[in-house]
């Protein structure tokens, strides 16, 4: 499977023979990047905010996932589990463009490699949250604050999530509007001295690491 990170939230999950998915479309005029010119079979929603609901940016979609449930489309099985959508962050997000409210995690399944999309979360789940993801290989974390979790709280979720591969997201970039954190708090709140970085990641399961790795992914243009 190879993940491609479009800016902001969005993301496009890729795998020979199974549905396409692309999380957290973004509205470029209210976010900024560039304008998405994706297609895909499934888009998912996180919450209903310009930057993370723009569906009509993707072309060739069947569906829509918007909230909680269980689905299987394409061979990809796919989990919605709601969060809390309010919390310390939420006269930020309104003044960022993000709508306070629900937020839902996502899990995708690709044959047993399991990817989690964990939206605008602002707050560290429940134990119960926690374990209705299941196990994850893969996390995409928000790390900026704003909307989402700052780094000291992403690097919470993260250690309770345990997963084998974090790549971080809805971070300050110089092609983002938004008033976000840098993503050097993160690394330094990971205890790294620098970020990896690739233009997108190829996943196995021979490839997963058994200790938890940051992948910072750059910034690619539809």
């Amino acid at each position: 499977m190879e993940i491609t990170w479009y800016g902001h939230s969005c993301f496009r999950l890729t795998e020979r023979s199974y549905a396409t998915v692309v999380t957290d479309p973004f509205d470029s005029k209210s976010i900024g990047y560039d304008s998405l010119k994706l297609r895909s079979d499934i888009v998912t929603v996180s919450h209903d905010a310009p930057g993370h609901n723009n569906t009509d940016a993707v072309k060739g979609t069947s569906h829509v996932i918007d909230g909680a449930g269980e689905f299987e489309i394409g061979g990809v099985f796919i989990t919605g589990v709601q969060t809390d959508g309010s919390g310390s962050g939420k006269k930020k997000a309104k003044k960022d463009g993000e709508a306070s409210g629900r937020n839902t995690v996502y899990v995708f399944d690709y044959d047993g490699i399991t990817v989690a999309h964990l939206g605008d979360l602002r707050d560290v789940p429940t134990q119960s949250e926690i374990e209705s993801l299941g196990t994850i290989n893969v996390a995409l974390v928000p790390v900026g604050g704003g909307g989402g979790l700052n780094a000291a709280k992403a690097a919470e979720v993260i250690s309770l999530i345990e997963p084998n591969l974090v790549i971080p997201m809805h971070y300050s970039t110089p092609a983002a509007k938004l008033s976000l954190d840098s993503l050097n708090k993160f690394i330094k709140e990971m205890g790294l001295s620098k970020a990896e970085t690739q233009p997108s990641i190829k996943v196995t399961r021979s490839s997963l690491p058994n200790e938890t790795h940051v992948v910072v992914l750059d910034y690619q243009k539809s």
